[in-house]
């Protein structure tokens, strides 16, 4: 039987931490609030992030965390400025969350479990007394004369004054993406800028690596071979796979690269193998190594920056005996493994879409959004935080900070 004109001040629709966090802080400020989940339960993503671990935020300052989101970071400044990493952690340590970051950089609850994060925001929203209605997918926006009125579900309707859309990507249908958001905001004739699934791991047309899987390769730079792309590059840990690539730097990376697959069948990429090195500085590392061991091998002379399996198929694409002799090499083949060992040919040609996708590239346009509100500028009463905008950046709390700073500031009323 469908309900009607059940009425709030504000209606959020999403339980993500964008979602919760802007349920909690519009609860604070005294507003009658319903947090709408289409799931059956509340925080299903937010239980995956950093493999349930829960990578809440990091420890860089404001300005340098807005560099690493590129061009579109700047909009991000008002939402730090009224809630950064530092008053995150507050706020979780006032709702009995204790945080800590053991690498000085990443932020985890002290747990290292995301079912911490998730009890004490619940328990935070049953004090504050914001009703929460799960299996419940928002099927329409209604407004009027460019002014929200409402909603509509497949069971209700509710009456409001203020919509928060805060539904995530597109990445990890499994727990219940399916751009419901970019639905909604596109219905009332907001711009979806062009969609890509991003932190997810790349396939590869080299099939050599599907030989190299049992070691990671600690900070990889990776870098785009194509005109123009040069300068995009990203530095972490390499794993190779049966058919590709993964590990932290392909995460980061991957949000440049996918965008490009569907303008080209093939992503030419060089990765540096040997910690940022670059070919005279390994040159002469090599030449060191071979005068004091004059009777080493290749693979021994390169054995203390590459594990074995990929000094050997690096050989192998140089043509090189890994068994023959480091002194006795012709000069062409000595710059030739040098070449490889810091410039290390990779060809995407592919990825798993968005069912692999920890977050998606693109989302509702920046421009027209309020950046200091979160408000729509076409709907009166609309407003927008988390993934659902067109903002997404690397690994290391990035994201998960920037959903908790967006969902504050949409839901701090008294900013409007």
């Amino acid at each position: 039987m469908k309900k009607n004109n059940l009425k709030y001040d504000v209606i959020v629709i999403g339980s993500g931490a964008a979602g919760i966090m802007s349920a909690i802080t519009l609860a604070k400020l005294s507003k009658k609030v319903l947090l709408l989940e289409k799931l059956p339960k509340i925080g299903t993503k937010l239980k995956a992030t950093g493999g349930g671990k829960c990578n809440l935020t990091n420890t860089l300052q404001p300005q340098e965390f807005m560099n690493s989101f590129g061009k579109n970071g700047r909009f991000m400044r008002d939402a730090l400025e009224e809630f950064d990493s530092q008053t995150l952690r507050e706020f979780f340590s006032k709702i009995g969350v204790l945080t800590h970051s053991p690498d000085g950089f990443r932020v985890f609850p002290i747990t290292h479990d995301a079912n911490t994060i998730i009890k004490a925001l619940e328990i935070e929203m049953q004090r504050l007394n914001i009703t929460i209605i799960c299996n419940e997918k928002v099927e329409k926006l209604n407004h009027k004369n460019s002014k929200i009125v409402g909603i509509t579900t497949k069971s209700s309707t509710y009456l409001c004054q203020n919509i928060i859309i805060a539904t995530g990507g597109l990445g990890y249908p499994t727990l219940g993406a399916e751009g419901d958001g970019y639905k909604l905001a596109n219905s009332v004739g907001h711009k979806i800028t062009k969609l890509s699934p991003a932190m997810m791991p790349l396939k590869t047309k080299e099939s050599w690596v599907s030989r190299c899987t049992a070691n990671t390769i600690p900070k990889v730079e990776l870098r785009i071979d194509l005109p123009k792309m040069k300068k995009l590059k990203a530095k972490g840990d390499l794993i190779f796979t049966k058919d590709g690539i993964r590990g932290p730097v392909v995460l980061d990376f991957a949000r440049e690269i996918t965008p490009l697959l569907d303008k080209y069948d093939e992503i030419p990429i060089l990765a540096n193998l040997t910690k940022g090195k670059n070919e005279e500085q390994i040159r002469l590392y090599l030449k060191e190594v071979a005068v004091k061991n004059p009777q080493y091998s290749v693979a021994l002379c390169v054995q203390t920056l590459l594990p074995d399996a990929i000094i050997y198929e690096l050989c192998s694409l140089c043509d090189i005996n890994p068994s023959e002799q480091f002194s006795k090499l012709s000069g062409f083949k000595r710059d030739k493994l040098i070449k490889i060992l810091t410039n290390t040919p990779l060809t995407v040609i592919g990825h798993d879409g968005f069912k692999k996708a920890m977050i998606t590239r693109g989302g509702v346009s920046l421009k027209e959004i309020n950046p200091k509100t979160m408000q729509s500028k076409l709907i009166s009463g609309l407003y927008f935080c988390g993934e659902v905008v067109d903002l997404d950046g690397p690994c290391g709390g990035y994201n998960l900070q920037w959903s908790f700073s967006s969902g504050f500031l949409a839901g701090n009323l008294k900013n409007h």
